[in-house]
Parts: C-alpha cells; sequence; structure tokens
C-alpha cells in the first residue's frame, strides 16, 4: 500500500498544479513529506491579545482584536499605497499596504470584526503596521491552531504569489487535517522506550503546533536525535560493511627505501604528533583491512613528509603511490617539495596536471602500466580513462573537499581492490562536523608545529591606519622581508564596498614606487603563463610584494614571505583567513598577519577578527567558524558526498545532542553489527529510504 506522505503536494487542500510548481521551485517541496518536514525557523506567542492603548512601536509581534472603519489609497506611482483606520474600545492605528491593494479591498470588509497581528513601527507620530496578518476569529476556531505559532522561511516569488509564512501554516494545518492515519514511526518501539523519545507523529504535530515550550522542546529533541542519529548509523554501518567486505593489501615490510630516506634525507626529527601519526597509518596498512584515514593538521604542521613516508611503505611492498590534489599550483608545491626530499634517492616520480603535454601524458601512461613509476602526484588528470595503474596501493587525497565524490570514486575503479585511502586536509574541522563527513573514517591529527616555528602575530588595523601599515612593510622588505597582499575581489563592485585588487595595485605602486619595489601580481583571470612569471618572481625573492586574490590560499610556500596583509578581512570566513594566515610563518622569523577592515564592521565580522587576533588554534577557530555560519556555508560540506541535508539539526548548535546520537549508534551495531534482529527492521528499512547515491560509496572516503 501506498504511503499517503509520498502523495505529490498538488493534491493537498490549498495548494493545486500552480502552488506545486512554485514550492517545487522555491523550496523543493514536491510531496506530503517534504512539507511536513518544512519546519518552521522560530515560534511567536499567540497567546496574547493586546489593546491599542498598549502598543508600542519597540514592541516585537502583536495581535489585536478591533474593527476596520475604511480603506484609503495614498501617494503615487511606486510610492502608491493602501491604508486603513484599525479600532477597538481603546483607541486606533493605521493598517498600511504597499502590495495586493485590490485584494485587501476586495477581501476584508468594514465594521467586521477581525484580528490583526505584525510588528508596531512609527510613522509620522501614528503607530502603524505593514502588511499585517489579518484572520477572521470564526475561521479561527475552525482549523487547527496552537497558542505559539510557527513561523516558516518564504522566498520573494512566494511571497509575491500569495504564499506567506501563514500560507505555509495553513498548509500544514490542512496537511494534518487530511492524513487519514497517523505517521508511521521511524524508531523501533524498543529504541523509544529506552531512551524515552516522543513518537513521531505527535513530535511533528507539535513541531508544526505547539501548545508549550516543555512539548515543543521533547518534540524537536527527538526529531533533531532521529536525524543525527541516523547520519552516524549509516556511516558507523558503512565502516563496518567495508571492513567486512573489502581486504586491504598488507604492507608487512618497512623495507630499503623507507629507512634510505629516514637515514639520509629526512629534513628534521619527527615531532611527537608525527610519530605518533606516522604508528597509527603503519597499523592500518599492515592490517589487512583497507585503510580509510583523515589526517588533520594546520599548514605547515608536515602533512606532506607523512605522506610521502606512507608511499614509501607502500614502494617497499611492491606497490604504486598516488597523491592528488585539487589545484595545479598545490600540486605543483607537492611535485616539488616530494621531489626535493627523495634527492639522492632511486625512485621514478611523475607529475600529472592539466597543462602537461601530450608526449609527457603517453611516457607516464606507458610507465604507470608497466609499473615503472612508482609514485604520481597529480590534479584530477589522474582520473583520466588513460590513466592505468600497475598495482595501485595507496591513494593520498589533500583537502578532498574541493572534489565531487564521483571524480574520487574514479581513481578506485581503475583497480579491482580499492587501495589504501589517507585524506589530509588543512581545514581544521569541528569535532561535530568530522563526526558527520568524515564519520566511517578513523581520525589522525597532527597538533605540534616543526621545531623552531614561532606563532604568526595577527593585528587588525582599520582603513585609517594605512599609512602606517606602509610603515610597517617597508621595515620588513628593509629587513629582507616579503610581504603578501590578498584581495578578496580582483574588480571593484557597485554592490559591495571591498577593497578590489586593480585598485589596490595603484595604491601600492603609488606608495612603493619602481625601480626601488618590485611588485608581483597574480589573481585567477590571468593567463597560465603570466601567472606562473609572476609566482616565480616572487618565490625567487625577487619581487617584494605580491598582491593577489585568494588563489593563493593554498599551494604557496615561500619560506622569506613574513606578512601576510588581507584586505577587507571582513569578507572572509574564518576558516579562509586562517588558510591564508597559514602562508606566512614558514620561516625561523617572527611571522606577522595584518587583518585589514573598514571603520563600520557588524557583529559577526568583528567577532570572526577578533577570534583572528587572540588565536592560532586551527581547530578553536573551525569551532567559533561553526557556531557563527552553520556547516552549509562551510568550505566543502556541500561535496562531502554523505549525501545528508539537516532539516532541524544544527551542527553548530547541536553537538551535545550529536554525540549522544553515536554513542546510541554504536551500542546498537555492538550488539547487532549487520541490523538483523527483527527488533531493528525498522533501521535498516529506513537506512536504505535515505541512501542518496546509486554507487557503491563504500569503497571510498
Amino acid at each position: 500500500m501506498p504511503d499517503i506522505l509520498d502523495t505529490e503536494i498538488k493534491f493537498l487542500a490549498g495548494v493545486g498544479p500552480k502552488r506545486s510548481e512554485l514550492l517545487k521551485k522555491e523550496l523543493d517541496i514536491t510531496t506530503f513529506r517534504d512539507l511536513l518536514y518544512y519546519f518552521p525557523y522560530k515560534y511567536i506567542d499567540r497567546t496574547r491579545f493586546y489593546k491599542i492603548s498598549e502598543l508600542d512601536p519597540e514592541m516585537p509581534y502583536v495581535q489585536v482584536r478591533g474593527f476596520i472603519d475604511g480603506f484609503q489609497t495614498e501617494g503615487g506611482g511606486r510610492n502608491k499605497r493602501l491604508s486603513a483606520i484599525f479600532r477597538d474600545d481603546t483607541g486606533s492605528i493605521k493598517l498600511v499596504w504597499f502590495k495586493g491593494l485590490k485584494w485587501i479591498i476586495d477581501s476584508y470588509k468594514i465594521n467586521k470584526e477581525y484580528i490583526i497581528f505584525g510588528k508596531p513601527g512609527l510613522f509620522n507620530e501614528t503607530i502603524n503596521i505593514v502588511h499585517p496578518e489579518i484572520e477572521d476569529p470564526e475561521q479561527l476556531e475552525k482549523r487547527i491552531i496552537s497558542n505559539i505559532q510557527a513561523q516558516y522561511s518564504t522566498t520573494e516569488k512566494l511571497k509575491n504569489n500569495y504564499i506567506t509564512s501563514k500560507t505555509i501554516y495553513k498548509l500544514q494545518s490542512n496537511l494534518f487535517s487530511q492524513l487519514r492515519t497517523r505517521v508511521k514511526d521511524t524508531l523501533p518501539s524498543w529504541m523509544r522506550e529506552k531512551y524515552r523519545l516522543m513518537n513521531l507523529h505527535d513530535a511533528l504535530f507539535i513541531t508544526h503546533f505547539p501548545n508549550d515550550n516543555k512539548d515543543l522542546e521533547r518534540a524537536r529533541f527527538r526529531l533533531k536525535l532521529e536525524e543525527l542519529f541516523y547520519i552516524q548509523l549509516s556511516l558507523l554501518s558503512l565502516k563496518i560493511h567495508r571492513g567486512n567486505r573489502f581486504k586491504g593489501y598488507v604492507f608487512g615490510i618497512v623495507g630499503e627505501k623507507f629507512n634510505e630516506f629516514y637515514s639520509r634525507n629526512l629534513p628534521f626529527s619527527l615531532t611527537g604528533a608525527q610519530k605518533r601519526v606516522m604508528k597509527e597509518i603503519r597499523k592500518d596498512l599492515g592490517s589487512g583491512k583497507q585503510m580509510n584515514r583523515l589526517l588533520q593538521g594546520d599548514v605547515g604542521s608536515g602533512k606532506t613528509l607523512i605522506a610521502l613516508m606512507s608511499m614509501l611503505i607502500a614502494i617497499d611492498n611492491g606497490y604504486q603511490a598516488c597523491l592528488m590534489a585539487p589545484t595545479e599550483i598545490l600540486t605543483i608545491q607537492h611535485y616539488n617539495t616530494v621531489s626535493d626530499m627523495l634527492r639522492g634517492i632511486d625512485i621514478e616520480l611523475c607529475l600529472l596536471t592539466g597543462s602537461t603535454k601530450k608526449s609527457e601524458r603517453e611516457r607516464i601512461a606507458t610507465g604507470l602500466e608497466n609499473g615503472t613509476i612508482k609514485i604520481i602526484i597529480g590534479t584530477h588528470a589522474l582520473i583520466e580513462e588513460t590513466v592505468q595503474f600497475n598495482k595501485l596501493g595507496l591513494a593520498i587525497i589533500d583537502e578532498q573537499h574541493r572534489f565531487g565524490v564521483a571524480q574520487r570514486a574514479s581513481l578506485w575503479k581503475k583497480d579491482r581492490n580499492p587501495p589504501h585511502v589517507l585524506v589530509m586536509t588543512a581545514t581544521p574541522i569541528p569535532r561535530t562536523l568530522a563526526m558527520t563527513l568524515y564519520g566511517d573514517l578513523d581520525v589522525s591529527v597532527i597538533d605540534e608545529l616543526p621545531p623552531g616555528r614561532k606563532p604568526v602575530k595577527t593585528i587588525h588595523f582599520t582603513d585609517s591606519a594605512r599609512l602606517r601599515v606602509f610603515g610597517f612593510m617597508k621595515e620588513q622588505i628593509k629587513a629582507g622581508q616579503q610581504i603578501y597582499i590578498v584581495y578578496p575581489l580582483i574588480k571593484e563592485s557597485e554592490k559591495m564596498d571591498y577593497k578590489d585588487l586593480e585598485d589596490g595595485v595603484e595604491a601600492i605602486t603609488r606608495a612603493f614606487p619602481p625601480p626601488r619595489y618590485v611588485i608581483s601580481v597574480v589573481h585567477g583571470k590571468m593567463k597560465s603563463r603570466d601567472k606562473d612569471l609572476s609566482m616565480r618572481l616572487f618565490t625567487t625573492g625577487k619581487a617584494h610584494i605580491l598582491i593577489a586574490t585568494t588563489v593563493i590560499e593554498v599551494g604557496v610556500d615561500v619560506p622569506n614571505a613574513s606578512v601576510m596583509i588581507i584586505e577587507s578581512a571582513e569578507r572572509f570566513g574564518l576558516s579562509q583567513l586562517h588558510q591564508l594566515r597559514g602562508r606566512v610563518g614558514r620561516g625561523a622569523k617572527q611571522s606577522y598577519c595584518v587583518l585589514m577592515s573598514s571603520d563600520k564592521l557588524s557583529n559577526e565580522a568583528r567577532k570572526r577578527i577578533e577570534t583572528m587576533v587572540s588565536s592560532n588554534d586551527g581547530f578553536e577557530i573551525a569551532e567559533a567558524d561553526l557556531r557563527l555560519r552553520g556547516p552549509g556555508d562551510l568550505e566543502g560540506t556541500r561535496q562531502s558526498g554523505i549525501g545528508f541535508d539537516l532539516k532541524i539539526a544544527s551542527l553548530g548548535k547541536d553537538g551535545q545532542i550529536l554525540e549522544y546520537a553515536r554513542r546510541i549508534a554504536e551500542e546498537i551495531l555492538e550488539e547487532d553489527p549487520l541490523l538483523k534482529n527483527p527488533d531493528n527492521h525498522i533501521l535498516t528499512e529506513q537506512l536504505s529510504r535515505l541512501k542518496k547515491t546509486e554507487y557503491d560509496w563504500s569503497k571510498i572516503s
């Protein structure tokens, strides 16, 4: 029997074909279920009715009973508006509309009682309410009503077509009236009893139509817990499935190449954190199970060194290794770093990017197929069909969130057995986000900087202190240091009053005139050849200043550059500011990050800048970023491949519920790893319904 919740939304009373198209296009609501799970973003107390004499323009939303005395049109052209005097036995206020004037006049009668709801304001010393909600008291009693009224997000297009928050509220009411039976629960009864959870039907109803805050809290807790629980159950089941199904290559020895590198070429002694991480990786590689490990570490913490040592273990055991990076700049940097580290050691290493010439591509293809090329470092060019490995044993992906899931999957299709996988990121990931995006992976963290590195000093200046900053820059250049200046835009935007790169080049050239000062410019719209020439000027020390957009966010390593100046710092997210700051502090000298902003800052921008000035801890910064912006805006969450779309829970605010959900999932899988118990049938049913991708993602991270 088909589930009524799968019914198309156009068949709901009050929707129809035209509204259903709008709901689909604007809110992605296509079925009864989609509407049911379209949750309010806030609630307003509708229990109290105010007298007009009590109203104050500083009040939030208010509800008043009274009568419309009459309508009149005011102004003309774009300023045309409709007004009405609304009165009760204590006084009168003005109601104002700028849209739908004819509809308002046709819909509401003079001297009939109505309930109005809206935000009081003050205009010409008269209290008014613009575009109030108007309700007939008789209609109010006929439909589902609750004391605490849900408010739903809509779009401008929906509002223009008279689909407001109030309309969605009415549709939710119609939906519950139209349901023939209670909504079937999605958690087993034993689980609801053990963890004292409200049943699904009641939780959904109360979330849309709450009568008191206590019940609302319980209902929302049930829905949030379920949402986060199924993500964790899915990830942990995936981990068990992968462990059972895919046997990893056994790298049983640490041999000649590894030992030669360790004794002759290791650039510095490993930190305690690097030793710990290397031990975790070696254990995985020798376990007989496919490694799927996430390696987190701030910029400059030595992740590339760990990657190389892991690749050498693969080579010593007769396998090939690849390292895939998202941009050509980062790929070339990895190639140069690894080439330098392997100097004098007989291992064939090659580079493959979109710019690689055809003849070189053919040579690489042959070398990979016959196994003479042991390590390849490349961009997404590695996943092209012409690239075939002889024996790929280890795949390392840097900044993996910048690749789509399908792109990464292409690597594993090149071999019958999936290789060991090491995912690296310099973007510190908050614990709650890591548990969701990478919940199926084992996690290693490098939380120490190599010896001799000094923390970067971060300073905030506003535009009014620019001359002071120029003076500081000249001192640094005189001391033999180089400087980055980063801009958020290339050309001036009419909508955004941020410093743009083209204006910046002019201003910096005036303050630092050639030939005494050499300035290099790099941005994403330049031709590759011009970009490479400009970068080479800076990396070889011939340019004092590099002016750039965020193309230098990852993949530029100039130890002599000790100052990072970020223009319009309020324009950047915390994670991006932290990445940019990581471009300096690569050498032994004291480095600086200067955050330039306008004098006027929003509260959120001020909090971001204060966080940057007070902390160098990438994980602390990532947690703050999650709280400020939420996971949907954080880099990479849209491409994670987990396929989750949170409807009610928030990774920024519901961390405790997430950890509780994961513990419950772990307890269940400990007792019933394959969910074969009949009592857990609902869980497997739900996992199957929630699975959104057709490809078997269990082979990949």
